[in-house]
């Protein structure tokens, strides 16, 4: 029975079929598996997603650097690319089985990705929903996802102004 799941495929001259993401290593958008970077405020909630051509240094720092506060905390993994960030920075060794650390003794584990994880898994969830998407295309609906993640932070008060602003004039 041909891909019969757990048996092993012998024949050469026909090749099991290679789904789509089983690729190992990073993505790149020259490769077909474009990445998307974001940040997560933690007192905001705030989210701000980019679809990047590559996952390289240059590339990180730079988001991290235009979307968060100078003096602000910055929370990472321990990938390599972070290493340049000119903030407070603080990692967890995902590696080292490490996902959260209490740094100062308090009893509250501060250092964590945990809310960046929580966000990618909104995003992912958003865009399984479509069953694929062309990497031209890729960003806008990752704006989508950002605008309706964001959009639960908007409070009645603030729809109140904005209708304010808008004059009906018949």
């Amino acid at each position: 029975m041909r891909g019969k799941k757990g048996c092993e495929h012998f024949d050469q001259d026909d090749p099991p079929r290679r789904r789509a993401n089983k690729r190992r290593g990073r993505g790149t958008y020259d490769n077909d598996r474009p990445p998307v970077v974001g940040t997560v405020g933690r007192q905001s909630g705030q989210v701000r997603l980019r679809v990047v051509k590559n996952t390289k240094s240059e590339t990180l720092v730079e988001h991290v650097h235009r979307f968060t506060l100078v003096g602000s905390q910055v929370y990472t993994d321990e990938y390599q690319s972070y290493n340049h960030v000119i903030r407070s920075h603080a990692t967890v060794s995902h590696g080292n089985k490490e996902w959260a650390r209490d740094d100062n003794g308090d009893g509250i584990r501060e250092v964590h990705v945990n809310s960046a994880e929580g966000m990618w898994t909104d995003v992912r969830n958003f865009i399984r929903s479509f069953k694929g998407v062309h990497k031209k295309n890729l960003s806008g609906y990752i704006a989508i996802c950002e605008f309706r993640r964001n959009l639960k932070r908007i409070s009645p008060d603030f729809i109140s102004v904005l209708v304010s602003m808008h004059t009906y004039d018949p």
